[in-house]
């Protein structure tokens, strides 16, 4: 299993490692800093370098065995097993998907709804929502977003039990994605005094990194499905 240091340090830009398995996609390493996709976040890209050689690496994916797959483009050279290997993130996109999947939990704070789906990209993403009764305008979810953002809260992860985490459902408030479960521990996200909830996304240390986020549009999606999409400057 490889050792997520995107989790243990969100800001981390490079690092070393050891190509651990390979194929005609790309590879494996013992350690990465390279997110894989999952929970409505893109999986980080970057550049792998080693004696002699550099690959590009264009998306990471979730592997077997609890493995990151970190695919290189299909015209870059590749590795050897067991090769020593310098990862270099992407960082300003990275970066940007922290800013945005820690404002997409600003914004569940403020819409009292189910979340029914999201996506994070680094110049807009978007939240759904059921919602019952009258939906708020754009002007108004801008306006409430950026009166919570106005004062630096802290952003930090913490970790609970599994037996926890089924005693207490309303951590988890996406209803398509379901927190991984079984391994003994799941990991929240916590904004100090705004938001709680179960999500194993990068994130900015301090909502005070975000900036301004505008709400540009509301789509109608179904019955009572509303479709709110956030940008950043």
């Amino acid at each position: 299993m490889v050792e997520e240091l995107f989790r243990q340090d969100a800001y981390l830009k490079e690092a070393d490692a050891t190509v651990t398995a390979l194929d005609e996609r790309g590879v494996r390493l013992d350690r990465s800093i390279f997110y894989p996709t999952g929970g409505g976040q893109p999986g980080d890209t970057g550049v792998l370098r080693w004696d002699g050689g550099e690959a590009r690496i264009v998306d990471s994916l979730k592997a077997d065995g609890g493995d990151v797959l970190h695919v290189l483009a299909p015209d870059s050279a590749r590795p050897a097993l067991g090769a020593k290997v310098h990862g270099v993130l992407d960082w300003d996109r990275r970066y940007r998907h922290m800013r945005m999947h820690t404002a997409m939990h600003v914004l569940s704070a403020v819409i009292k709804g189910n979340v029914t789906g999201g996506q994070v990209g680094a110049d807009k993403s978007r939240l759904d929502f059921n919602l019952e009764g009258e939906v708020p305008t754009k002007e108004w979810v801008t306006e409430e977003i950026n009166k919570l953002l106005a004062t630096p809260h802290p952003v930090e992860a913490q970790w609970i039990t599994d037996e926890e985490m089924t005693a207490r459902p309303e951590l988890v408030k996406t209803m398509s994605v379901r927190p991984p479960m079984g391994a003994g521990k799941v990991r929240l996200l916590k904004i100090d005094g705004v938001d709680l909830q179960a999500c194993g996304g990068t994130h900015v240390a301090n909502t005070s990194e975000i900036g301004r986020v505008e709400c540009t549009k509301i789509e109608n999606k179904g019955k009572m499905n509303r479709r709110f999409i956030i940008a950043l400057p």
